[in-house]
C-alpha cells in the first residue's frame, strides 16, 4: 500500500545542486540538471503578475496567525468584483511560496488565453493537513467561514468560488466538498493523495452535481486509488486527465492553465 507521508511529504525530491552553484541553478542548462539527478524546471508562464498580495491574518479556526495569499490577474487593478479560485495547497507547499510558484503568472497567463478574470488566494493548512487536529486547529473552518469573510472585505465576489487542491490538498478538499458540496461552483483536483480504504470513498455520492475535474499522472504513486475514486462517483467527472508525469510540480505546473481555464468557466 502507498504511504501517504511518504509521498506528499517527498513533494518535488531534493536536488544536488554543488555543482551548479544555487543562485545559478535556474539558469543551468537541462542537460546539466538531468547529469545531477534533476529534470527541468517546471513550466512557468512569462505573463507578468498583476497585483500580488501576501498578508498575516488573525484566525480563529486556526488559534493564531496565518499567511494569506491573493494575485490579481494583470490589467484587473486591485480585483475588486471578481470571483476567487481558492488553494488547498499540498504538504511540501505553504502560501508563502505560491508566488515562487509563478501562480501569479499562470493566473495572468489564463486570462490572457481567454479565461474570465478571476482571483486566486490560499492559505496555510494545519498540523494535519486540512483536517482538524487535537490541538483545536480547523481548517475546514477556515476554508468555509474566515476566508470567504476575508476575501468580501478586500472587495473580491467571494459567492462565486471555485477550487483547486494538489496532493494532500486534494485529499482535504474532496472530504471537505462531501460536507459541503455546495461551497464552490466547480473543484480542480491534482493527484489527490488518496489511499484505498479512506473514509473519502465512503461518500463519494454527496459530490453529485458538483462539477469536478481530476489531473493526475501516469506515473503517480496515487494513481490507482484516484483511478477506483473517479470510477466511484455517482456522475462521471467534467475533466479526468490521466497524463506522462508523476507526483511533481513538473507535471502540476504543465496542465495548471487548463484547470484555470475551466474552473474560469463555471464563476
Amino acid at each position: 500500500m502507498v504511504d501517504r507521508r511518504t509521498f506528499v511529504l517527498g513533494g518535488a525530491g531534493v536536488v544536488a545542486v554543488g555543482a551548479v552553484g544555487a543562485a545559478g541553478w535556474g539558469l543551468a542548462p537541462d542537460r546539466a540538471k538531468r547529469l545531477l539527478g534533476a529534470g527541468p524546471d517546471p513550466y512557468v508562464p512569462a505573463a507578468p503578475e498583476g497585483r500580488v498580495r501576501l498578508e498575516r491574518v488573525r484566525s480563529a479556526a486556526m488559534g493564531g496567525e496565518v499567511d494569506l495569499f491573493t494575485a490579481v490577474p494583470a490589467g484587473h487593478g486591485d480585483g475588486a468584483g471578481l470571483p476567487v479560485v481558492l488553494v488547498m495547497h499540498g504538504a511540501s507547499a505553504t502560501a508563502a511560496r505560491f508566488r515562487d510558484f509563478g501562480l501569479a503568472r499562470f493566473v495572468t497567463e489564463a486570462v490572457r488565453r481567454g479565461a474570465a478574470p478571476f482571483v486566486l488566494a490560499g492559505t496555510d493548512d494545519g498540523p494535519n493537513g486540512w483536517l482538524p487536529d487535537r490541538s483545536g486547529a480547523d481548517p475546514r473552518r477556515l476554508v468555509t467561514e474566515e476566508l470567504p469573510r476575508w476575501l468580501a472585505e478586500r472587495g473580491f465576489d467571494s459567492g462565486r468560488r471555485g477550487l483547486w487542491a494538489w496532493s494532500r490538498g486534494g485529499l482535504g478538499a474532496l472530504r471537505l466538498l462531501e460536507e459541503r458540496p455546495r461551497l464552490v461552483r466547480a473543484a480542480a483536483l491534482f493527484s489527490p493523495a488518496l489511499v484505498q480504504g479512506d473514509p473519502v470513498f465512503d461518500s463519494e455520492r454527496e459530490l453529485a452535481g458538483l462539477p469536478l475535474g481530476f489531473w493526475c499522472g501516469t506515473s503517480d504513486p496515487f494513481r490507482d486509488a484516484v483511478r477506483a475514486f473517479v470510477a466511484g462517483l455517482p456522475e462521471a467527472p467534467d475533466v479526468t486527465t490521466f497524463a506522462p508525469g508523476a507526483h511533481t510540480r513538473l507535471f502540476w505546473n504543465d496542465h495548471t492553465l487548463a484547470a484555470f481555464r475551466w474552473l474560469a468557466g463555471h464563476l
